[in-house]
Parts: structure tokens; sequence; C-alpha cells
């Protein structure tokens, strides 16, 4: 039985969906570490240009590609350029996102399991311990098999019955719930940071510009933040597009999901920096920002007001949870969508095999993080580390270069026409821009990301 296709009902929800994959835990702990890595406001300036140089030129060769096509990105350019080796583009933004959310799942299990312990006030009593306290809380839990798997599996399944309404009874009524929510809770800690101590080292960290700090570095870990935290070649933007109307404004849609992406990344830089300067550390432990050094800032930072430090707790998991989830939504729909297609599948027993797989393979990503897992570790990195190092160094920026190079050098101006006017009916002032910066700078600018990531750049 084939996929019957549907379609987003509004722009509002094509927007909010678009969004709820770009936003996610690249912008709760991966921008306020890149930024603190890369001299703060300067890194902030540079990610902002690579925002409109890069982010959305290659946005809009996504959307483009889906809405030409409508089909999901396995096969959208088997459709666009049929007998032709682009197909494999297609297909390895399908295999993306199935290893991402294998490893993605886990994390979301770590959010679910704070949220309890936030919602039952576990830290505390954990604060006289240190960060020793918090560093054997979450290796406790790393190392228990059935606890990250409960978790795990129980993200899995809400993310799978969401998947499972459609698309406009499932992706969109989530997104439109869940973005309102998200802003809300975020809103509500950035108003709590700006009555910490930290606050005015924090917002002038964040905001007030040291062009000294820019250089060659700074400019690649920006663009690569702005790939990484877009979402850009996962295939995730195409299927979405796929389900575009046909009077859906390319264009401002793409500007308006780059808008709220940069927004959330900078309100969560506004949450951060005042706790962590707060709390005299620095934002550079990744997810260890999250699962151990935040749950204890929070109780400093909050240590004599135990009512206002369990509210900020709870809501910063709960806003974990919430982000993992609009993020986990579009990634199984890029799977689900192709999955449905190519092998005529009803939707639900398509979304079934890939909640199936994707959580027995999200299982033993878990099992590799915990003590007696040799056999899930390979020359000194576990599954979880090979399945993250492999799709962010190698899978994604290759799919970005030849999503740009696709667009820029095979699409037609036709059909760049067609897309970006909706067929003559609107202007587009700035086409034969957008066209130029599909075309060269894309491409090299994700060459060198790419070169960056693997060390080579060192090497020239």
């Amino acid at each position: 039985m084939a996929q019957s296709r549907g379609n987003f009902s509004g722009r509002l929800g094509l927007i909010l969906a678009s969004a709820g994959s770009a936003v996610g835990l690249g912008n709760l702990w991966r921008f306020p570490t890149e930024c603190g890595n890369n001299g703060g406001s300067a890194f902030l300036l540079v990610y902002l240009l690579c925002v409109v140089v890069f982010g959305l030129p290659v946005m809009v060769s996504e959307f483009m590609i889906g809405r030409s096509s409508r089909v999901s990105v396995g096969r959208a350019y088997e459709v666009l350029a049929p007998g032709t080796p682009w197909k494999w583009t297609g297909r390895m933004q399908v295999l993306t996102p199935l290893l991402i959310l294998c490893f993605y799942n886990v994390v979301a299990g770590w959010t679910l399991w704070y949220t309890g312990a936030a919602a039952i006030n576990t830290f505390p009593a954990m604060a006289d311990g240190g960060k020793d306290a918090f560093e054997g809380f979450f290796a406790g839990f790393v190392g228990s098999w059935w606890k990250q798997g409960l978790c795990l599996v129980v993200f899995s399944l809400l993310t799978h019955w969401v998947i499972v309404q459609g698309v406009s009874k499932g992706i969109e009524r989530a997104s439109k719930l869940l973005m309102p929510g998200l802003f809300l809770l975020l809103l509500l800690l950035v108003g709590s940071a700006m009555f910490m101590p930290g606050t005015a080292a924090g917002l002038s960290f964040l905001f007030k510009p040291d062009f000294t700090k820019i250089d060659s570095g700074v400019v690649l870990s920006a663009m690569g933040q702005a790939f990484f935290s877009l979402s850009l070649g996962m295939g995730i933007l195409t299927t979405y597009a796929s389900y575009f109307r046909d009077d859906a404004d390319l264009g401002k849609s793409a500007l308006s999901v780059c808008i709220i992406d940069t927004l959330v990344a900078l309100l969560c830089g506004m949450f951060i920096f005042p706790t962590v300067f707060t709390a005299g550390i620095e934002p550079s432990e990744g997810p260890g920002l999250l699962f151990v050094a935040l749950p204890g800032v929070f109780q400093e930072a909050f240590g004599g007001q135990p009512v206002l430090s369990y509210a900020v707790s709870l809501c910063f998991f709960v806003l974990l949870v919430l982000a993992t989830l609009t993020s986990a939504i579009s990634v199984h729909e890029a799977i689900t969508s192709y999955a449905a297609e190519a092998f005529r599948l009803s939707r639900r027993t398509a979304a079934r095999w890939v909640t199936a797989i994707t959580t027995t393979l999200g299982m033993l990503c878990a099992l590799s993080l915990g003590a007696g897992a040799q056999w899930l570790t390979w020359w000194d990195k576990p599954m979880f580390d090979w399945f993250d190092f492999v799709t962010a160094k190698w899978m994604l920026p290759l799919a970005g270069f030849f999503i740009s190079v696709y667009a820029g050098w095979f699409l037609s101006k036709r059909v760049w026409w067609t897309q970006m006017t909706n067929s003559g009916t609107r202007r587009f002032p700035f086409f034969g821009v957008f066209f130029f910066m599909a075309r060269w700078v894309c491409p090299i600018g994700i060459l060198l990301v790419f070169l960056n990531e693997l060390g080579l750049l060192k090497l020239l």
C-alpha cells in the first residue's frame, strides 16, 4: 500500500515544523559552547553572517528540490535527475538521519530522566557534594542499561505516535503546540537569568564585540555551527518542502526559519552565559554542560531561593525535552517518508519499521557507553561516538556540498525561477544573488568546513 502524501495546511504550520527541525540540542549546548570557545560576541557576529550568506541559500535549495520533486528526499533526485548518480545524494540523506536518530534518541532519553529528577527535586540534596556528586549521578544513569533503555523507548514511542498521525494532524499540530511552549519556557529562563550576579558579565561576553578574536578558525567554526543548527544536509527540509503547498513562499519561509532558529540560539546564550558566569565556570563542556554542570549551577545561582531553583531547573529540562522532540520528529519523518515510498508501505507500517530499527540500534549505542561493552567499542571509540562522528564530520558536510552543487550547477534556472516566484505570481528581488551564492559561495564554503573538520586545512 503506497503512502498517501499530505500537506501542511498553512504557512505558520510549515514554518514552525521546519523551525522545529532546526531548534534542538545544537541551540541549547552547541551554540553556547562554540560561542564560548571562539570569542563570544566575535563568534556571534560571524555566525549571523554565515546564516545569511550560507544558511539561507542552502535552505532555499533544499526547499526547491523538495517542492519541485514532490517526493521524499530519498527519491527527489531520481525524479529531478533520472538515470544519473545523483540518486545517491538523496539516499545518503536518508542514511544520515537514520544514524543520527539512533544516538540522538539516547541523548533524548537523558533529558527525560533529568526532567523526572528535577520534578522530584533530586538535585538540591546533591549540591553539598559539588561537581563530583553530579558527575556520579550522570555516570550512574549512563552505566545503567535499563534506565537508559526505558527512557529511550519512551521517547521513541512518543516520537512514533506523532509521526503516525500524519503531516497536518501529527507533525504540524505538534509543532504548533511544542514550539510556542519552547519559546515560553525559554523566555521564562532568560527572565530568571537577568537577576543573577553574573548577568552583566555574561551579556557583555555575548554582545560586546571584540574584533581581534576573529580569525579563520572562528569563521570556519561559525560556518559549521550554522549548517549544524539549521539542520542542513539531513534531508529533513527537502522532505518537509515536498509537503509545502504550491502557494508557499520559499524565500520568506526560509528566512523565517533562520530568524526563529537564530533567535532561539541567542536566547539560549542569554540564559546560559549569565548562569555559568554566576557559578564561575566556562561553557565548554558540551553535553556535560547540560547534564553535569548546569544542575549544580542552578543550586548555586538560586541557593537561597529553593522554590526558584526548583522552578528554573524543572523548566530547563522540560525545555530540553521539547527541543529534542521537535528535532526527533523531523528526523524520523525524513526516514519514514522515504521508506513508505520506496517499499510501498502505509505510513503507519513504515513508521513502525523506522522506530524498531532506530530503537534497537539506539539501545546498542546506549550500551556502548557503559562498562563492559568492549564489543561495542572500536579503536577506543564507543558505537555512540562513532555514529556521532561519522554523521557530523563526514555525511552532513558531504550532503550539504552535493546539495549546493546540484542546485547551483544542475538544477535549471527555469526551476529556480518557477519555485522562487511561484511561476511568476510572486516577486523575488534577490534571485540573481541567491543563484550566485548557491553556485559559487556555498560549495566552496562547505568544502572548507569539511576540510577543517577533518583537520586537512592545516596541511594545505
